[in-house]
C-alpha cells in the first residue's frame, strides 16, 4: 500500500509542525544573546522574555493566518513585533536576527498592498544593511566580504520568514483539504442514498405490480381449477425471489439490467394483465452499458406506470434508430391521470439515466394517450 503524501497525523493536527517551527526560529534570540555568538552577549533573562513576546505575537500572526483571518487589533501587535525584532538589533547585532524573520513574515501574512510591499522590503533590507555598513565601518572586511555576507544575512532571512509564511499557508491548505474531503464524502453519501431510493423505486415498482397483478389472478383462477391457480402462484413467488435477489444487488451496487430482458417481461407482464401490448424491437442493438441500462430503466418504469396510472387496453413499445441515436417509446392509451415528474418520481430517475448516457427523455399525455420517449447515443459496447 503506498503511503499518503502527507501523514495522516500532520492532516488531523497541522498547528504542531507550525508551533514547532516557530520555537525552533524563537529560541535562538536567548541562546545566541547569552552565548554572545553573533554579537556582544547580552542578559538571558531579557533575552528570553523577549522570545516568550516574540512567539507569542508571531504564533497569534500565523494561527490567524492559517485561517485566512487577520487577529484582532492586529496593527497594535504588528508594530509591537516590529519595534522588539528591530530596536535591540543596533545594540545586540545580528544575534536578534531571528526575530526579525517573525517581523518580515508577520508583514507578509497581515498587510496587502503597496503597504506590504514597502515594509517587506524595508524590514528584508534592514539588519543586513547594517551589518554591511558596520564591517566596512570597522575595516574588518573586505568590500565583497562584507557584501557576501550581507547576502548571506538577507537570504537566511528570506529563508526563515518563507518557512513560516509557507507553514501557515500549509496549515491553511490542510484545513481547506480536511474540509474539502468531509465534503465530498458527504455528498458521495447523499449520491448513494438517492441511488439506493431510485434502483428500489424503479425495481420494486415493476415487480410489486406484478406479484399484485399475479396475486389477483390466481385468486380469480382458484374458482375454476386448481391447476392455473397453482401456475399463477409458482409464477408469484418466483418474482418475489427475483425481487429480493435484485434489492440485495443494488444495496451492493451491482445490479445490472438488460434491455432484452426487460422487453420480454414488460411484454409478458403486460399481456398477463390484459393489455394489447406491440413490439417493434426487432433489431436491438448491442449498446454501451450506461446507454442499455437507461433504456431498461425506461421500460422499466414505463411498464409500472402503465399498470399503476391507466386502464390501458393498448400499449405499443418501439425501438428505433435516428441519426445515430437510438430512440425508445412507450405509449399507452387509458391514462387515468400524468405521473408526476417531481422530485422522486420514477420519471425522474429515467431522466437522470438518460442524461447520465448522454441522452434526453419526454413524457406526456397528448390525446389520452401517455407517451414516454427516452433518446440515447448509438454507441455500440
Amino acid at each position: 500500500m503506498t503511503p499518503p503524501i502527507v501523514p495522516r497525523w500532520v492532516v488531523r493536527h497541522p498547528l504542531w509542525p507550525l508551533i514547532v517551527l516557530h520555537v525552533l526560529l524563537a529560541v535562538q534570540v536567548p541562546v545566541y544573546t547569552t552565548l554572545g555568538m553573533d554579537g556582544p552577549p547580552g542578559n538571558p533573562v531579557a533575552a528570553t522574555a523577549a522570545f516568550a513576546l516574540a512567539l507569542c505575537l508571531g504564533l497569534r500572526h500565523s494561527l490567524a493566518a492559517s485561517r485566512g483571518e487577520r487577529p484582532a487589533g492586529w496593527p497594535w501587535t504588528l508594530v509591537a513585533l516590529a519595534v522588539l525584532a528591530n530596536v535591540p538589533l543596533w545594540w545586540l547585532g545580528s544575534n536578534w536576527q531571528a526575530f526579525t524573520a517573525f517581523a518580515l513574515a508577520s508583514i507578509v501574512m497581515l498587510l496587502r498592498g503597496r503597504l506590504m510591499l514597502f515594509a517587506a522590503i524595508t524590514q528584508l533590507l534592514h539588519n543586513p544593511v547594517k551589518e554591511v555598513i558596520a564591517m566596512l565601518r570597522d575595516d574588518a572586511h573586505t568590500i565583497p566580504q562584507a557584501l557576501l555576507l550581507g547576502a548571506y544575512a538577507l537570504f537566511s532571512l528570506i529563508l526563515y520568514a518563507g518557512t513560516l509564511v509557507g507553514g501557515a499557508r500549509l496549515v491553511r491548505l490542510l484545513n481547506e483539504l480536511e474540509a474539502t474531503r468531509t465534503e465530498l464524502a458527504a455528498t458521495a453519501v447523499g449520491d448513494e442514498r438517492i441511488r439506493v431510493s431510485r434502483d428500489l423505486h424503479d425495481l420494486l415498482g415493476q415487480s410489486l405490480s406484478a406479484i399484485s397483478l399475479k396475486g389477483d389472478l390466481a385468486l380469480r383462477l382458484l374458482a375454476k381449477g386448481t391447476v392455473a391457480a397453482r401456475a399463477e402462484i409458482e409464477s408469484l413467488t418466483g418474482v418475489a425471489r427475483d425481487a429480493l435477489r435484485d434489492v440485495r444487488a443494488i444495496t451492493r451496487d451491482q445490479h445490472t439490467v438488460s434491455l432484452r430482458t426487460e422487453i420480454d417481461g414488460a411484454a409478458a407482464l403486460l399481456g398477463a394483465a390484459g393489455v394489447d401490448t406491440r413490439l417493434d424491437v426487432a433489431d436491438v442493438p448491442s449498446l454501451s452499458e450506461s446507454a442499455q441500462s437507461a433504456l431498461a430503466w425506461a421500460i422499466r418504469e414505463g411498464t409500472t406506470n402503465l399498470l399503476r396510472h391507466s386502464e390501458a387496453g393498448s400499449c405499443t413499445i418501439t425501438l428505433s434508430r435516428q441519426r445515430g441515436r437510438i430512440r425508445l417509446e412507450i405509449v399507452n392509451d387509458g391514462v387515468r391521470s400524468a405521473p408526476g415528474l417531481g422530485n422522486g418520481s420514477g420519471l425522474a430517475g429515467v431522466a437522470e439515466r438518460a442524461e447520465a448516457a448522454s441522452g434526453s427523455s419526454e413524457a406526456g399525455v397528448h390525446d389520452g394517450r401517455f407517451r414516454l420517449s427516452v433518446e440515447v447515443p448509438e454507441e455500440v459496447a
